[in-house]
């Protein structure tokens, strides 16, 4: 079976189990209002009856409003739009995998995360021990679950509570010569890429928790330990695959959060998208608490085929 025909069979075999457990599959428009707020994601404008709408780079703010209303997890395959450079992983337009579990927290991502990845590999074909460029994982492992604390310590020798707030600190302890510009979150995500991600997931899946509060983005503090937020993120043989939050559900808090990030993207870019306001006022009348998770379904098929570029895996790329 060539990697792109691995298509079908994973995806139904990741719906089915789903299903199994009482999830509801829903689909989203891929028009917005808000292109989304993330501060390096750029959104493909369009026009529709003279109006600016986006092309949506991710269907949170949609799948949110959905979860407040219906009070009961769901899931959805939606291809997105992200305006930036190609690579052999990236593709302009991918497919997503989003899902959303109600009452429930971080470890149940982690659970459903390693069913996605086996049961995947099984309808795939082969064993679980897979290999993708020179490194195994073995998906039958139990992961290895490591805070962003001790994953710096460990591969960049930094120690991120000494140099909480510490731009010129931070970039010292990691020996980067830190431009002026540098914010001590670019120096904190050029340490992740460079030093820490490719030695992630090697032998076994490695999940990624604890960010620093200051990338919490959608995420709730932990109570437990107020300078983390419940983030989560998963990698397989060095490549980060999916993405996941404690999802926030203060409407205040998030509207302060999306007003940061929108200033700081017009500093940085000079672009401004509206605020999700349909999605606010949906967390303002009530969401239970819950957890999400976005997984590049791209990705997964490359990782369970052993395809080394992305187009391997589509039927057909956007010219």
């Amino acid at each position: 079976m060539r990697p792109v025909e691995a298509r079908t069979p994973i995806r139904r075999a990741i719906a089915a189990a789903f299903e199994a457990d009482g999830m509801v599959a829903v689909k989203t428009p891929a028009l917005q209002i808000s292109g989304g707020l993330e501060v390096h994601l750029a959104a493909m404008p369009v026009q529709v009856q003279g109006e600016r709408r986006y092309l949506h780079t991710s269907p949170e703010f949609a799948m949110k409003r959905l979860v407040a209303r219906e009070k009961r997890s769901l899931y959805q395959f939606a291809t997105v739009y992200r305006d930036e450079p190609p690579s052999s992983t990236h593709h302009p337009a991918f497919e997503m995998l989003e899902w959303y579990r109600v009452g429930h927290g971080l470890g149940q991502l982690i659970e459903d995360c390693l069913t996605i990845l086996r049961q995947g590999r099984h309808a795939a074909g082969g064993p679980m021990l897979i290999e993708w460029r020179g490194e195994r994982c073995d998906l039958a492992a139990d992961p290895e679950v490591l805070s962003c604390a001790d994953a710096f310590r460990r591969y960049a020798g930094v120690d991120l509570a000494a140099v909480a707030g510490d731009r010129d600190g931070f970039a010292a302890a990691a020996g980067l010569a830190s431009d002026p510009s540098d914010t001590w979150d670019d120096i904190f995500f050029r340490v992740l890429l460079n030093r820490i991600e490719p030695w992630l997931g090697i032998g076994v899946p490695t999940f990624l928790t604890g960010y620093p509060r200051e990338q919490a983005a959608l995420a709730r503090i932990d109570p437990s330990q107020p300078a983390v937020a419940e983030r989560l993120e998963l990698y397989v043989c060095g490549l980060e695959l999916a993405n996941g939050f404690g999802e926030l559900t203060d409407a205040t808090e998030q509207r302060a959060r999306f007003e940061r990030d929108r200033a700081e993207k017009q500093r940085l870019y000079g672009v401004s998208y509206p605020l999700p306001e349909s999605m606010l006022t949906a967390l303002a009348r009530g969401m239970p608490r819950t957890s999400g998770m976005a997984l590049g379904f791209d990705r997964l098929v490359m990782l369970l085929t052993g395809a080394e570029r992305i187009e391997d895996v589509l039927w057909l790329p956007v010219e």
